[in-house]
C-alpha cells in the first residue's frame, strides 16, 4: 500500500522499441500509437518511442506525436552515440533525433571494454570522446538526457576503473539519469545489488547540483527527478535471459535505483526484458514505492491483455498478476479455504491489479468448487440437494471420457443448467452433413455443409460453404438461425484448438476440441470430444452459439428487470 510519503520510482516503458525486438512481434504506426496512448492512459511517466531515422515508421510515429501530444507521459526518442573518429554535429542520426521533436532523449553508450575494442573497433579514449559529445551536442540543443550504459554490469566486472569512468564522463557532460543495463541477462541479483550500491556510492561522491530541470508539464505524475535526491539519478534495465529481470530490478531498487526500465508483458529480444506488469505491483504494493496511482493500477490486468491482444501474440495464462490462472483455484481444499478467507491461498487482492478470482472446474474439484463456480455465473446451488453432487458426479464423468471443463467454463454453464432442468432450448439440430472436396495442386480446398435444424417448431435445411469443413458447418449453422436469433450475426469464432487424446491409436484417435467465441464485449469457451473430429467440432460450435444466445438473453431479462 503507497501513501502519500511513499518514495517516488519513475518508470520507463520501452515496449515499443526494445519490447517490438521479440521474435514474432511486429507493430504498425496504429499499432504503436494505439500502445503509446494506452500506457499513457496507465499513467507510465516515460514512453520510449523508438529510434528515429532507424525506419520510415519510427520517424512517422513521432511526427504524430507532435501533432497530437500524449496527456501526461513523456516520449523518448532512443538513439546510440555518434560514430567513432567523427563529430555530433554532422553525425546525420542526431539530426533525426531532433526531428523527432521530444524533450527527452535517451543515448545508450559502451560502459564494457570488449565491445568498445572489438565491436565498435576503437580506442577506450574515444569511446569516451563519442558519450562525451553525443550527450554535450543534445543538451546544447535544449533536449534532456537519460544515459544508457550498455553492457553495464558485464563491464564492470571485467574493468570496474573504465566502467565508471564512462558514468563519469556522461554526468560532466549533462545526463541527468544513469541507467545501468544488464543487457545480456546474465547477473544475478546479489551482483546486482553491490554493483548499485557502489555507482550510487561514487556518482553520490562526484557531486550534486541543479542541471536545469527548466520548466516542465504539469501532471501528477510528471517525470521530473526530485529535487531532494542527489542528480544524476540511477535507473535500471534488466533483460530475462537468466529468468533474473524482475529480481534484478527489485533489487536494483532496493539498492537506490530511482528508475526502472521494462516492457509490458515482459516482450523484448531473446528471453525478453523486465515484465512492467509484475514490477509495478511488487514495487508498489509489496515494496510500498509510489509508481502509478491506485485507480491506475486496477488498469494493469486490462493494459497487459490490450498490449497482447494489438501485438497478435496470446496473452500469457500464467502469468503472475495479470494472468487468467493467477487468481485460479483448482484444488477441492485451496477453494474452501479461499472461500471463508482470500488470504489463505491469494498474496494479494486480485482486483488491485484489476484481476479476479476464478474457482477452476476439473475431475480434481470437490464439492465446493463446484458451488463457487456456480454461484460466480449466478447460480445459487443447495449442497444439501442431489443436484449439486450430480453436477460434480457428471463433471468427472465427463472428464474421464476427456472433456476438460476448466477450460471451457461456457460448456460448463451449460452442463450445470442441464442438470437443474432448466436448459433453454434455443434449437435443435436434428443433423449435418460435410463434403470437402480436395483437388490434387491446389493449396486450399472447398467444404460445403449442410445442415437441419429445429426452430421453434419449424424445420429449417441450410447449406453453407467454408475453406474447411468446421467453417462450412459454422457458416450453415448461423445462415439456419440468424433469422430467428439476428444476434447470432453479431457472435465470432474467434479460436478453434485441436488435442489428441490418444496418440497412440493413430488417426482413430479421440480428439479434443476446444472452441472459443466472442460477442465484441464477451469471450467464452466451448469443448467437444469425439472420435470423430467433425464431430468434436460439431459439438463446441454448437454448444458457442447456445451460450452466446444464454449471455443474450440474460442481458435482456436484467434490462427489463431494471426498467
Amino acid at each position: 500500500m503507497t501513501t502519500n510519503s511513499s518514495p517516488q520510482l519513475w518508470l520507463y516503458d520501452t515496449t515499443l522499441r526494445d519490447g517490438t525486438q521479440r521474435e514474432g512481434l511486429s507493430v504498425s504506426i496504429e499499432d504503436k500509437l494505439r500502445i503509446a496512448r494506452r500506457l499513457d492512459q496507465l499513467g507510465i511517466p516515460f514512453i520510449e518511442g523508438g529510434w528515429p531515422g532507424a525506419n520510415p515508421k519510427d520517424v512517422q510515429f513521432f511526427w504524430q506525436l507532435q501533432e497530437d501530444p500524449l496527456k501526461q507521459a513523456e516520449i523518448v526518442a532512443f538513439c546510440s552515440t555518434r560514430r567513432p573518429n567523427s563529430t555530433a554535429t554532422t553525425e546525420p542520426m542526431l539530426q533525426d533525433i531532433l526531428a523527432a521533436g521530444t524533450r527527452w532523449v535517451t543515448i545508450f553508450g559502451k560502459s564494457w571494454d570488449l565491445h568498445v575494442t572489438t565491436g565498435l573497433k576503437t580506442t577506450l579514449e574515444e569511446n569516451l570522446a563519442m558519450i562525451r559529445d553525443t550527450i554535450e551536442y543534445l543538451r546544447s540543443q535544449g533536449r534532456r538526457i537519460i544515459y544508457d550504459a550498455e553492457h553495464w554490469f558485464d563491464g564492470y566486472k571485467h574493468n570496474r576503473d573504465y566502467a565508471l569512468q564512462t558514468l563519469e564522463v556522461a554526468i560532466a557532460a549533462g545526463a541527468e539519469w544513469l541507467v545501468l543495463c544488464d543487457t545480456n541477462g546474465g547477473t544475478l541479483p546479489h551482483e546486482i545489488s553491490q554493483i548499485v550500491q557502489d555507482v550510487v556510492e561514487v556518482t553520490g561522491k562526484l557531486g550534486t547540483g541543479d542541471w536545469g530541470l527548466g520548466s516542465r508539464k504539469e501532471s501528477s505524475q510528471s517525470p521530473i527527478p526530485n529535487p531532494q535526491f542527489p542528480m544524476p539519478q540511477i535507473g535500471i534495465h534488466t533483460h530475462n535471459d537468466s529468468e533474473m529481470a524482475v529480481a534484478n530490478a527489485i533489487a536494483a531498487v532496493m539498492a537506490g535505483a530511482k528508475m526502472v526500465q521494462g516492457t509490458i508483458n515482459g516482450y523484448g529480444e531473446r528471453c525478453g526484458n523486465a515484465n512492467l506488469c509484475s514490477l509495478i505491483p511488487n514495487l508498489q504494493l509489496k515494496a510500498g514505492y509510489s509508481c502509478i496511482t491506485e485507480d491506475q493500477l486496477t488498469q494493469l490486468t486490462e493494459a497487459s491483455r490490450f498490449v497482447s491482444e494489438v501485438v497478435n501474440l496470446a496473452p500469457d495464462e500464467h502469468a503472475p498478476f495479470v494472468g487468467r490462472s493467477a487468481f485460479a483455484h483448482k484444488g477441492g481444499i485451496h477453494v474452501s479455504a479461499v472461500e471463508r478467507n482470500p488470504l489463505t491461498y491469494e498474496h494479494i487482492q486480485p482486483e488491485q491489479v484489476g484481476n479476479r478470482r476464478r474457482i477452476v472446474i476439473s475431475e480434481q474439484s470437490g464439492l465446493s468448487n463446484v458451488l463457487a463456480k456456480a454461484r460466480s455465473f449466478g447460480i445459487e446451488l443447495d449442497q444439501q440437494k442431489a443436484e449439486a453432487r450430480e453436477i460434480l458426479q457428471r463433471l468427472k464423468d465427463l472428464e474421464s471420457e476427456g472433456f476438460q471443463f476448466e477450460a471451457a467454463e461456457a460448456s460448463f454453464v451449460l452442463l450445470m443448467h442441464e442438470a437443474l432442468g432448466d436448459r433453454q432450448k434455443f434449437f435443435e439440430v436434428k443433423g449435418f452433413q460435410v463434403h470437402c472436396d480436395l483437388i490434387e495442386g491446389k493449396e486450399t480446398s472447398n467444404a460445403l455443409a449442410t445442415v437441419k435444424v429445429a426452430v421453434e417448431g419449424k424445420n429449417i435445411l441450410e447449406a453453407a460453404e467454408g475453406n474447411g469443413p468446421v467453417a462450412a458447418l459454422d457458416a450453415a449453422l448461423r445462415k439456419a438461425l440468424v433469422n430467428f436469433y439476428p444476434q447470432i450475426a453479431t457472435f465470432d469464432l474467434t479460436d478453434y484448438k485441436v488435442r489428441i487424446l490418444d496418440g497412440h491409436t493413430g488417426t482413430a484417435a479421440k480428439t479434443r476440441v476446444l472452441v472459443e467465441s466472442g460477442n465484441g464485449r464477451q469471450r467464452w469457451t466451448t469443448v467437444g470430444v469425439s472420435n470423430n473430429i467433425l464431430a468434436a467440432s460439431y459439438q463446441a460450435v454448437v454448444e458457442g452459439l447456445e451460450y452466446g444466445l444464454l449471455l443474450h438473453s440474460q442481458a435482456l431479462a436484467a434490462l427489463k428487470a431494471s426498467s
